[in-house]
């Protein structure tokens, strides 16, 4: 049985500036989760801007340079691994997650995980698609989630 769970809320964060990092190996698929993103940063007020990578490994390094700029107020990492017939399916899901909450936690960023990591392009096609799954749009609303925490924790005001 599906069992229908929350999106995460929309947060207001009027001004907030976003980098999306987009890995578009399977470009279909990364077009619905950057779309979902960019309505989920438009319904709390903030901005995007868009950087394409090779794949889904490449994404905590851009947003580790990206961070270095200081021009972000938080990241949102987009893309999709199919499980093929190797281990490689694996390393890169387990090493992406990994760099991005290693950037997270150390370097006190705040990253959406929009990285699809799915056995078909049929479950991709569901989870990225803004009408069913919207996962774009969740990891954005996720980001900007934790950006207004980050806010109220160094007493800005909201």
């Amino acid at each position: 049985m599906k069992q229908e769970r929350e999106q995460t809320p929309v947060v207001k964060v009027p001004g907030a500036r976003l980098l999306l990092v987009v890995a578009p190996y399977y470009r279909a698929i990364s077009d619905h989760l950057v779309a979902g993103a960019r309505a989920a940063a438009a319904a709390a007020e903030a901005t995007t801007e868009h950087i394409n990578v090779p794949g889904a490994f490449e994404i905590p390094g851009a947003i580790a340079h990206a961070a270095r700029s200081k021009q972000y107020d938080g990241f949102v990492g987009l893309g999709c691994v199919v499980r093929g017939e190797t281990s490689h399916y694996d390393y890169v899901c387990g090493e992406s997650a990994r760099g991005l909450m290693d950037l997270s936690v150390r370097k006190r960023l705040c990253i959406g995980y929009g990285i699809l990591t799915v056995e078909s392009l049929t479950q991709a096609e569901e989870r990225a698609d803004t009408r069913r799954g919207d996962k774009g749009g969740e990891a954005t609303r996720a980001c900007l989630a934790m950006i207004a925490l980050k806010r109220h924790f160094a007493g800005e005001p909201q």
